[in-house]
């Protein structure tokens, strides 16, 4: 799969040149926009070699609007959690990638550089395995508040990480039970995370339960559900 190849060698390629970087003395400033850069042209780059006719929507890019006139677009996050990129030993980060057709993700893939992990819609569905007793809830650092609300309202607990990739896997892999971005959140950051969250066989939808459609006019979905089936009717509940 195409998008899962670019995702990790594009994560592979990050995690050396961040080393190369922090040996060289680089600041924290210079490491977090050189990662995004270099990601950025490198996604571009394969892409235009593998899939010449195709439009790419990459959050590091200029949104020219040629999308629009295309039915095949790639929806990337070349390094999503760049603001932790720069730590020697941070993980909470990822690439997205993703392949729109009308509307539609037909193939995505998420890397998480660190631990050489790739989730892809290729994957098998994962068993719906609980954490325990407690449902987890994962958050961000901003959205903390959000979690702790939804994690009183389904009676679980809240863990924060960075990076919108990362939250979502943790859910995919059974480390988390629920992942909610309860506002508008752009495309780059959804699109790769939510397709491969529905190829394993978790509930996906907008904050109010709707579906998410992608490569819109305004790149945004309305809020991010990433949960166990089981648990979605009071998570949407919650949000509603």
């Amino acid at each position: 799969m195409l998008a899962g190849r670019l995702a990790s060698e594009t994560g592979r390629l990050l995690v050396e040149q961040r080393f190369a970087w922090q040996r060289d003395g680089w600041s924290w400033w210079d490491i977090e926009q050189s990662g995004d850069r270099l990601a950025h042209e490198y996604l571009v780059d394969q892409l235009a070699k593998a899939r010449p006719d195709d439009a790419v929507l990459s959050e590091e890019g200029h949104d020219d609007g040629r999308r629009h006139d295309r039915n095949r677009v790639w929806i990337v996050d070349p390094l999503d959690g760049s603001a932790d990129f720069p730590a020697a030993d941070g993980s909470e980060f990822a690439v997205h990638v993703a392949l729109v057709d009308r509307h539609v993700v037909t193939a995505a893939a998420v890397s998480l550089p660190t631990s050489r992990r790739v989730f892809t819609t290729a994957m098998s569905p994962l068993p719906g395995t609980a954490t325990g007793d407690t449902p987890v809830v994962i958050a961000g650092r901003s959205g903390r508040h959000v979690g702790e609300q939804i994690a009183r309202h389904i009676g679980g607990r809240v863990v924060v990480v960075g990076s919108a990739g990362v939250k979502a896997m943790a859910v995919v892999s059974g480390a988390a039970d629920v992942y909610v971005h309860p506002t508008e959140l752009w495309e780059w950051d959804a699109c790769a995370p939510a397709a491969v969250a529905a190829a394993a066989g978790l509930h996906v939808s907008g904050i109010d339960g709707s579906v998410l459609l992608f490569n819109q006019p305004r790149p945004v979905v309305p809020g991010l559900i990433i949960c166990r089936r089981d648990l979605a009717a009071r998570v949407i509940d919650w949000a509603t």
